[in-house]
């Protein structure tokens, strides 16, 4: 589950929830809810192709300075991978491929997205 501050953006991995709420910059940080479906112009599902036992992990996005994807992960039940990029980097990640692992991406400006790896 991810976490994010309403006030500075700050977005947390949380590894084990509990009750109590966590705190940022005074109020309590939100669950960040994946989006799974595109209907607009920008591309965010994070889409793959297998080879091998590798994945490569493709979004379909510009990566300019004021719009870009912030990085793209897999999280595979026990494992969580993550590869941070800025703008001007190619929107792509390679990872382990774990059949029924779930890919994320996210975007500055659109927030979450996820897509389930077969």
């Amino acid at each position: 589950m991810l976490i994010r501050c309403n006030r500075c953006g700050k977005i947390l991995n949380v590894i084990k929830n509990s009750a109590c709420d966590t705190i940022c910059c005074g109020e309590p940080m939100v669950e960040v809810k994946a989006n799974s479906v595109d209907a607009a112009v920008e591309k965010h599902v994070p889409n793959y192709e297998v080879h091998g036992d590798k994945i490569l992990v493709k979004v379909n996005h510009v990566m300019e300075e004021e719009h870009y994807i912030e990085w793209i992960a897999m999280d595979s039940g026990n494992r969580f991978e993550k590869v941070v990029l800025k703008p001007g980097d190619a929107p792509e990640a390679e990872f382990t491929y774990v059949p029924g692992a779930t890919l994320y991406s996210y975007c500055n400006k659109h927030s979450l997205w996820k897509s389930d790896v077969l």
